[in-house]
């Protein structure tokens, strides 16, 4: 087993507001075709599907980057600094591509958008990005543009001493300032808990420290972000529903692709279900909207895909869990099935300044993204065959599943990192939620796996 495979890191249009017109761009390279697109750090939920465009014709990809699920790729994470890596990416690339994309939290987006910069072509402005992705920065923003919708908050060391933390008021939540996959994201209800939480073996600080080097980096030629991302933010805990919020911004103007309700397993804050659409009534939809664009004009958002958690409370209330901004790839094709919105055709136009795609009629009334997970040391209880492969091809050939089995070291790990173990995901659409549900048990009945959702 490698030393790295333990990383856990390594899991129709509802409205339309005006935003202020997007910063002019330089001039571009007239696309040629087929379009010439450099993807950056391509994995996972993208694998598959990037080859079915390419078969298309019409796009030509340039893959650079690393999946940090897997060896030996993933050793790179040990020496990978960012500001070689996009450098690299400008001499190889200037006049060579005509578009760049990411859906990749962790190093993928805020690379794309410097490359993006660098080259002229179109992308996320990278303070903006840089100011979503740093939990206290976005904090302190939404703070000022929209402070009902900010949790109360405070900045505090990972070398919190046990003083420290006893002047903390709990039950409190717990997350790093950079991270992903909620990575050390934890609900501690007293001191002594939050300083076990905190408790890291030497090799693990390296990790941590590894993963939030490349931020870091960034952060040093942004002067207007003070505080590094060696750091977390503790919250007030909030309870209520959740809902998940994806959308794009373009030209000016802010859409939303559509809402899920992310469903937790209970008693806990890890997802067992993203469900869509989700149970949204007008009222809701138009507050969350409305929200949204506030959030995405406060951060200087001006273009791109962007991913929204709300709170909602008992009496409605609104609570704005966090803003990631690039395409949430997990979900994406989810759009396709219940909206009939090509995500990836949309990101690739953005990318290319191209006229947008009209959505086609939706062939689905409900999908979901189901998600098993265990919280007792155990991983995958039957890893399913190529016959069983092959029945949920034939019977359901829309699902994508996604395994993640884990076990020792990795998954000992995993399970303090996250407070679960995520060993597998089902994308699939059903023709109303009553036939997607059937789908799901007969998945767990042919796999011998437990029906949690």
């Amino acid at each position: 087993m490698s030393l790295l495979n333990p990383l856990p890191v390594l899991a129709q249009f509802l409205d339309t507001a005006t935003l202020p017109a997007p910063l002019p761009l330089r001039p571009l390279v007239r696309p040629v075709d087929p379009a010439r697109v450099l993807v950056l750090f391509g994995a996972d939920w993208d694998g598959r599907l990037l080859p079915h465009y390419a078969r298309s014709g019409r796009y030509r990809f340039h893959q650079h980057g690393f999946d940090l699920f897997s060896f030996p790729g993933n050793a790179r994470l040990m020496w990978f600094d960012l500001w070689r890596f996009v450098d690299g990416l400008v001499a190889r690339y200037r006049g060579r591509i005509d578009a760049v994309f990411s859906s990749n939290e962790q190093f993928g987006a805020l690379a794309a958008a410097l490359v993006a910069e660098r080259l002229g072509l179109p992308g996320a402005d990278p303070a903006s990005l840089l100011r979503a992705q740093h939990k206290y920065e976005a904090r302190l923003r939404l703070r000022e543009i929209a402070p009902e919708l900010c949790p109360d908050f405070q900045l505090i060391p990972y070398t919190i001493t046990p003083d420290q933390a006893r002047r903390l008021r709990y039950p409190l939540f717990v997350k790093p300032v950079k991270a992903t996959f909620s990575v050390l994201a934890r609900r501690c209800d007293t001191p002594e808990a939050l300083i076990e939480h905190l408790r890291f073996a030497p090799w693990e600080r390296h990790i941590i420290r590894r993963l939030i080097e490349p931020h870091n980096q960034a952060l040093q030629r942004f002067p207007q972000f003070r505080i590094d991302s060696h750091h977390l933010v503790v919250e007030e805990l909030l309870e209520g529903r959740q809902i998940n919020v994806d959308g794009y911004v373009h030209g000016g103007v802010t859409r939303l692709l559509g809402m899920a309700d992310e469903l937790m397993y209970p008693g806990t804050m890890a997802f067992r279900r993203f469900a869509s659409p989700a149970r949204v009534d007008a009222g809701l939809q138009a507050r969350i909207l409305d929200a949204a664009t506030r959030v995405l004009r406060g951060f200087g958002f001006t273009h791109g895909f962007f991913n929204l958690e709300f709170f909602v409370d008992r009496q409605g209330g609104l609570k704005l869990i966090e803003i990631n901004p690039r395409l949430a790839a997990q979900l994406a094709q989810i759009h396709d099935w219940v909206r009939g919105i090509d995500t990836y055709e949309l990101g690739f136009a953005m990318a290319l300044d191209r006229p947008l795609p009209a959505p086609h009629a939706p062939r689905f009334g409900a999908a979901a993204s189901f998600v098993w997970r265990s919280f007792d040391g155990r991983s995958c209880p039957r890893l399913p065959t190529g016959d069983d492969l092959r029945w949920l091809a034939r019977e359901m050939p829309q699902a994508r599943l996604e395994l993640y089995p884990k076990r020792g070291a990795s998954l000992r790990r995993e399970l303090k990192w996250l407070g679960s173990h995520r060993w597998a995901v089902l994308n699939m659409p059903g023709d109303d939620e009553a036939d997607l549900q059937r789908r799901y048990e007969r998945v767990c009945a042919r796999f011998g796996w437990p029906a949690a959702c």
